[in-house]
């Protein structure tokens, strides 16, 4: 069975448009967090493809103990439910604590299982009971049959409301590698499947105290993605990675978004229109 899930007013999922998610890794401040929002979501108006906010409250696995970790909970979620308000677009997080799950759903859309965190039975089953939209990424140390086991987790609660994301596999020392087999196997499992395009770039820890990455390989590796048959794409977005105060190295340019997720739309209805 192939589901489908309604998040804000649109639909994802088997035979429905390319989806987005797509914001700065962290809640960097306020004003930063709405600049990128007003970005990010006029761009998606324009181009008509839907569209979903996201940024982190808490870091909590950060490579190290110094390196930022956002506002917290209570701010960060202040700070989603008024981009929420305001631009009048679903809005995701992650969480790492089953304490955060209740809290992030009352605001969030979706809420996300870290892929550090995909094995994590109690913050599975509780993120299910929240009945929010479940965004399960699939841990670097995983197969991805194996994920049909985490899915289980939230499927049991009741909750069939669940995206599955692909951000690549350990593939030796600081790096990762994306198996295209991998996004037709989770799609077995009929829930909407996504490539999460710049995590699958980093190099993990590859800067020392801070992980490195491929920026240049984000557009390839996104169209192999989409000509593969995600349902959505799952990118962080900066206006300045440089001074990005976390995976800035990975983060797509927010002057390139635009034009490249027009071709990456484009290209979604072409393959949409072969099924």
């Amino acid at each position: 069975m192939n589901h489908v899930v309604r998040i804000g007013n649109f639909t994802v999922g088997a035979h429905q448009p390319l989806f987005l998610i797509a914001g700065p890794c962290v809640i960097e401040s306020e004003r930063h967090a709405f600049k990128m929002a007003a970005r990010l979501s006029r761009a998606a108006r324009e181009l008509r493809i839907p569209y979903i906010f996201k940024a982190s409250f808490d870091k909590a696995n950060r490579t190290s103990v110094d390196s930022y970790r956002g506002p917290g909970l209570v701010l960060g979620l202040e700070i989603l439910g008024a981009i929420r308000k305001q631009f009048d677009v679903p809005v995701l997080a992650d969480v790492h604590e089953v304490s955060q799950v209740g809290p992030a759903a009352d605001v969030c859309d979706v809420i996300q299982i870290p892929a550090f965190l995909s094995r994590q039975t109690d913050l599975l089953t509780e993120a299910g009971r929240s009945g929010a939209v479940v965004n399960i990424k699939k841990g670097q140390f995983l197969s991805p049959w194996d994920m049909r086991y985490a899915v289980e987790k939230v499927a049991r609660t009741g909750n069939d409301r669940i995206l599955v994301t692909e951000r690549g596999a350990s593939f030796g020392y600081n790096n990762l590698v994306v198996d295209m087999r991998g996004l037709a196997v989770m799609k077995e499992f009929g829930y909407p499947v996504l490539l999460d395009v710049t995590h699958s770039l980093q190099l993990p820890g590859g800067q020392g105290t801070r992980s490195g990455g491929q920026p240049a390989y984000i557009e390839p590796l996104a169209r192999a993605g989409v000509a593969a048959g995600v349902d959505g794409l799952f990118m962080e977005v900066h206006d300045n990675p440089a001074r990005a105060l976390s995976d800035g190295p990975s983060a797509l340019p927010l002057g390139r978004f635009k034009p490249l997720i027009q071709r990456l739309r484009d290209l979604g209805s072409f393959v949409r229109a072969l099924d």
